[in-house]
């Protein structure tokens, strides 16, 4: 990132500096020596804001459920006149967990709808494995509904459930060895394998 007096510099736009107007290809053509005569400081790019849990770096973005209120603070109601709720990260996430146990419950549905239309039995192993798409969603809507801070959701989320040590060879000959253990920082429970078809 280009910075000028304060101000982005973009790369491929013209720029005006001391009465001089400078062309759009200009930051690629000049050099070092030429961009810091002129003042121009280069600084690395900020990192990227992730929009799920923030707006903007710095502004994290809405935890919990709270009631619309309009400018004069007074209740924003629906055409029934029930009044909105405007959905918080929380409600989001949890919401989302349910539609990946959905996902996950989609290829094993037609086992349970063959049982309500002929009698045939699920097999043990679809039972399990949809008994335990069902207690690992739960686990994570609780995991979700656990946390008070955006940046602990945002960790809870992003946090793999494994982290991968590799630890080099001890002497010349050897090999190095690769170890999965369970991610000590907080992680979501992981959802189990699906099944093979």
């Amino acid at each position: 990132m280009f910075v000028l007096d304060g101000r982005q510099l973009v790369p491929g736009r013209p720029f005006e500096h001391g009465g001089v107007k400078y062309p759009s290809n200009w930051l690629r053509l000049a050099s070092f020596e030429d961009k810091q005569a002129l003042g121009i400081e280069e600084r690395p790019d900020p990192a990227p804001v992730d929009t799920r849990f923030y707006w903007d770096h710095d502004l994290p973005k809405r935890l919990e459920d709270e009631p619309a209120v309009d400018e004069d603070g007074d209740p924003v109601l629906d055409a029934d006149g029930v009044q909105i709720i405007n959905k918080g990260l929380k409600t989001e996430w949890i919401a989302k967990q349910k539609e990946i146990a959905a996902s996950l419950f989609a290829p094993t549905d037609w086992y349970v709808i063959r049982k309500a239309d002929t009698g045939i039995d699920v097999p043990a192993a679809v039972k399990q494995y949809r008994d335990d798409v069902r207690i690992t969603s739960g686990l994570r809507e609780d995991q979700i509904a656990q946390v008070s801070t955006t940046e602990e959701l945002a960790a809870l989320v992003t946090n793999p459930s494994e982290i991968v040590v590799v630890t080099p060879p001890a002497a010349l000959g050897d090999e190095e060895t690769i170890t999965r253990s369970t991610n000590p920082e907080p992680h979501l429970t992981p959802w189990p394998e699906q099944l093979s078809a």
